[in-house]
């Protein structure tokens, strides 16, 4: 049986310190962490009766349905590729998204076929913007219903920001210049394009 949001709350509770706080994990002594100086926990808070729903739950008020090909750098006939509304600290994030309001429970057979492929072109569009070290792919779900996965480029010969923490340094460096944002989503557009599909 699994262990219920309350069990974990508990066992979290029976392990803090007494001002409720858990022990820091050594983060501070990883190269790739951002930040510097004393930081604590949160106490971790008690569970809720039932989830907040996600934006655009069941199709009902879904953004990216409703604005369709809006601020898309290419699309195809079942899948988009749109970048976040503006320059952040990294080269270059964009989103993949199915063109149908899906979530990756409820996607269907021939699109769940097209997915590993697609993973595999925006990934490689990407690095095409070059000076790439690594592609971080990811999926966390828990903020719209409908399914994207989030294509990171963090810069090579950075080391600090390897891994985990690159999603984190890209709120903390300041934006790239925006005219350099721009080529780079010009790249990503047009290496999709040269597989099929329209960039925009």
């Amino acid at each position: 049986m699994p262990e219920r949001a309350e069990e974990i709350h508990a066992r979290a509770v029976a392990a803090a310190n007494a001002d409720g706080r858990l022990t820091m994990p050594p983060v501070h002594e990883w190269e790739t962490f951002p930040f510097d100086g004393e930081m604590t926990t949160r106490p971790l808070a008690p569970p809720v009766a039932v989830e907040r729903s996600r934006a655009g739950e069941n199709g009902v008020g879904c953004w990216r349905c409703e604005h369709g090909l809006e601020n898309a750098i290419w699309h195809d006939e079942h899948w988009l590729v749109a970048p976040l509304e503006r320059p952040s600290g990294l080269p270059v994030i964009v989103i993949l998204f199915p063109q149908a309001h899906h979530d990756l429970d409820d996607l269907p057979p021939e699109l769940a076929q097209e997915l590993g492929p697609m993973l595999l072109r925006v990934e490689a569009a990407v690095r095409s913007v070059g000076e790439i070290g690594r592609v971080h792919v990811c999926r966390w779900g828990d903020g719209s219903a409908h399914l994207h996965w989030w294509f990171m480029g963090r810069p090579a010969r950075l080391p600090q920001l390897i891994g985990s923490f690159a999603a984190i340094w890209d709120d903390i460096l300041p934006p790239a210049p925006e005219a350099v944002w721009r080529e780079n989503l010009a790249v990503v557009a047009t290496s999709l394009a040269a597989g099929g599909g329209t960039a925009l």
